[in-house]
């Protein structure tokens, strides 16, 4: 193409709304243009980027067996009341009505969908497995948009759905896909790309992996080993504690500590450190604001999503009030009154020790001496803790995990049954009987990727293009 026949254009100043470096170079460069927050016009240049990622992406899809097929972007509210997800998704989805008064929403993600079109009235497990894409606009009403095409409310995403008569064969076909992801980033041209094993949030399944390109302006925390492979986000990640018991425990003494709330106060008052404490974390749960007092060790954060996973229902910090019956600054293990139900949890960090130091549930008084054995026998532990930049690997065991930054771009999970179970889809087995597939979710963010290849490689001129994406080569 002769550049006097193009539409291109470049602009010489920063981007003044733009907070990210690849936001700011693909405004400057001509490539984007934003119409609204979180909704970019792709121009010409951008386009062409855009486009040849998804060669790359159909190319290898295709290898891996997969078919392209296209869905609606406007689909029937109650396709997602009937998965249970339309509540889980709340004011993130696009409503709308059409002129008959019926409810749609402009599509946030396709299970559902797919689910349905892959439904066939008689059908075998001769007829599996089989994998289903498409490269669609998706559409989520992002609280605060930001960083450019990494964080929007319309984006362009590759999907695809995998069916599968067993647990064996989707394991199988997952590893193919991982591999053809990790072909993907290499030939998009950020080979430095890692998979880590993830949380599934909302998209449900027991088995995941994000595709993170590791990057300082990166919106997720990735937890990396550097003594073997070991790669999980921050909410997968268990936390390990080493810390043994002291030979001998002291005996539970309740001590005066008048203006001592928090526990760093509480530490400088008995002259010790916060991994020797037990702090309360107190929540509420969204569905009915019954209390949940979460007791971890003092030096450590609580990882919500470790937490709601556990509760199976979504939680909000606590309104401490006076006729809940838990003293706010000196909550603590030992006599703990909560007016009403409440759920009480401990972290696996407080299992088996000794000698801490805690709130004594009564106005300006803290217990020290606290055994978690002799004080609390009746505890059960669980992982609710973030891990820490320096702690134990959970594959190798040694103390070489490392915190990093990095962009999502890619996932991939087993989600079992979720859909086909509340889509109601089923097939006759071998045996005559009914039986229900097990799916396979696999996606691929184009426009966030070629954003956060711009992240990676970039000068103070713009963007630096891998040669297999590059607009032009001239």
């Amino acid at each position: 193409m002769k550049l006097s026949n193009s539409f291109f254009y470049t602009i010489r100043e920063n981007a003044k709304d733009e907070d990210s470096t690849s936001g700011n170079l693909l405004v400057r460069a001509g490539m984007i243009k934003k119409s609204s927050s979180g909704i970019y016009m792709i121009m010409p240049m951008g386009k062409r980027v855009l486009k040849k990622i998804e060669e790359i992406v159909r190319e290898e899809m295709d290898a891996a067996g997969a078919q392209e097929l296209l869905m609606p972007a406007m689909i029937p509210e109650e396709i997602y009341e009937k998965s249970g997800r339309r509540e889980a998704f709340g004011s993130n989805m696009f409503a709308l009505k059409d002129r008959y008064q019926k409810n749609y929403v402009l599509g946030p993600t396709h299970e559902e969908l797919f689910t349905m079109a892959a439904m066939m009235k008689g059908s075998s497990y001769k007829d599996f497995p089989y994998n289903l894409y498409q490269i669609q606009t998706k559409f989520r009403d992002e609280t605060r948009p930001r960083y450019g095409l990494i964080r929007v409310r319309e984006f362009t995403m590759k999907d695809a759905y995998s069916f599968h008569t067993s647990q064996e064969d989707l394991e199988q076909y997952y590893e193919k896909c991982h591999a053809a992801y990790e072909r993907i980033f290499e030939r998009v041209g950020v080979p430095e790309v890692v998979s880590v094993k993830s949380d599934s949030g909302m998209m449900g399944g027991n088995i995941s992996h994000e595709f993170m390109l590791l990057t300082p302006v990166g919106e997720d925390s990735i937890v990396l080993c550097d003594s073997c492979d070991y790669r999980a986000n921050m909410e997968a990640a268990e936390n390990i504690s080493d810390i043994a018991r002291d030979t001998e425990s002291a005996a539970l003494e309740k001590v005066y500590t008048p203006n001592v709330h928090t526990i760093e106060d509480v530490c400088n008052f008995f002259g010790d450190e916060t991994k020797n404490s037990c702090k309360a974390v107190v929540y509420q749960r969204n569905v009915d604001d019954k209390y949940v007092v979460l007791f971890i060790r003092g030096d450590l954060e609580v990882n919500e999503t470790k937490l709601v996973n556990f509760l199976g229902e979504q939680v909000h910090a606590a309104v401490i009030t006076e006729e809940c019956g838990l003293n706010a600054g000196y909550i603590g293990p030992v006599n703990l009154k909560v007016n009403g139900d409440a759920v009480v949890l401990y972290d696996k960090s407080l299992e088996g020790r000794n000698n801490l130091s805690c709130g004594a549930n009564e106005a300006e008084h803290h217990y020290k001496g606290l055994d978690m054995e002799r004080d609390v026998p009746n505890a059960e532990y669980h992982d609710f803790a973030k891990i820490q930049e320096g702690g134990i690997c959970p594959k190798c065991g040694k103390k070489t995990v490392k915190i990093s930054r990095g962009i999502e771009v890619g996932n991939i999970f087993q989600l079992g049954t979720k859909y086909t179970k509340s889509m109601n889809m089923t097939y006759v087995d071998a045996n005559g009987e009914s039986k229900t597939p097990i799916m396979g979710c696999y996606g691929i963010g184009v426009g966030r990727l070629a954003a956060s290849v711009c992240e990676a490689h970039h000068d103070e001129y713009g963007p630096i293009w891998p040669k297999a994406i590059a607009p032009w080569q001239v």
